[in-house]
């Protein structure tokens, strides 16, 4: 386990030194995402969500407007747009210094919340096709944003992974955008033991010098593996994160932001005390 290196993104047009792994605080505008937990779809509950995030230490808010759990259905361009707004509206007037992050696959959502909103970070599970070939728009509207971009894995073992990595890495900052973060893709076109097989070998990522995100937060490798539910799944998502950090996981995405913290924090503590 090595110790934690800091990382760098572009925030609000400053570039921003992170000293410690980050907490990303999951907001679902929908009805209908896996984790019943998470969805919230008035102004109140939305402004609820946006502010305990914040509370209790997360640092970014990853805002979903489309469910994208297996088995569901996804919405019209039209409906993700509505809800992303109306959600996006209501997290910058509650939190307006929050890192904003965008969780879509589509092009006009994320052109919508950079230009409306000052969107942060796009967080895509496409691997790359968020990027229409042949349009540059989204690319060049980041690029002049400093918009930073999530870049998920949907392969199912390392060796895919990181081949797909190295392809997609070198477009994008041939377009330049260099505030690039990698996610293994826990939970995407893997079963239970591909999951476990890609965060025990989680660490070769460090390899790209990138920042890594660990998105495990009550997912079916872990409650489908105890035998339980989303809903009974916050234990073991728990003790995932934890090993994810020691894996070399610079944020983590969750439901449960106070419980991450303190799994951050804990984990901080193996290099700050000197018997």
């Amino acid at each position: 386990m090595a110790k934690f290196s800091p990382f760098y993104l572009t925030i609000h047009g400053q570039r921003q030194q992170f000293d410690e792994p980050v907490v990303m605080g999951i907001l679902n505008a929908t009805p209908d995402s896996f984790f019943a937990g998470s969805r919230k779809q008035t102004e109140a509950e939305i402004a609820d969500r946006a502010n305990a995030i914040i509370s209790e230490g997360g640092v970014m808010i990853d805002v979903g407007a489309c469910s994208t759990r297996p088995g569901g259905i996804v919405v019209d361009e039209a409906e993700e747009l509505a809800r992303m707004r109306h959600a996006l509206e209501i997290v910058r007037r509650e939190q307006p210094d929050a890192i904003l992050s965008i969780d879509t696959f589509r092009p006009s959502v994320a052109l919508m919340a950079i230009e409306e909103f000052g969107a942060d970070i796009i967080n895509d599970i496409s691997e790359g096709e968020v990027f229409v070939p042949g349009d540059d728009t989204l690319l060049d509207t980041m690029r002049s944003a400093h918009t930073g971009y999530i870049l998920m894995s949907q392969q199912p073992t390392m060796e895919t992974t990181a081949e797909l990595f190295r392809e997609k890495v070198e477009f994008l900052t041939s377009k330049g955008i260099q505030d690039i973060i990698l996610d293994p893709g826990y939970g995407f076109g893997k079963d239970i033991a591909q999951n476990y097989a890609m965060l025990k070998e989680q660490s070769q990522l460090e390899t790209f010098g990138l920042p890594v995100l660990a998105g495990v937060s009550r997912k079916r490798m872990i409650f489908q593996l105890l035998g339980t539910s989303p809903a009974e799944a916050l234990n073991g998502t728990t003790v995932v994160n934890a090993i994810a950090l020691m894996e070399g996981a610079d944020i983590l995405r969750v439901h449960d932001v106070r419980e991450a913290v303190e799994a951050v924090r804990i984990h901080s503590s193996l290099f700050t005390f000197n018997p």
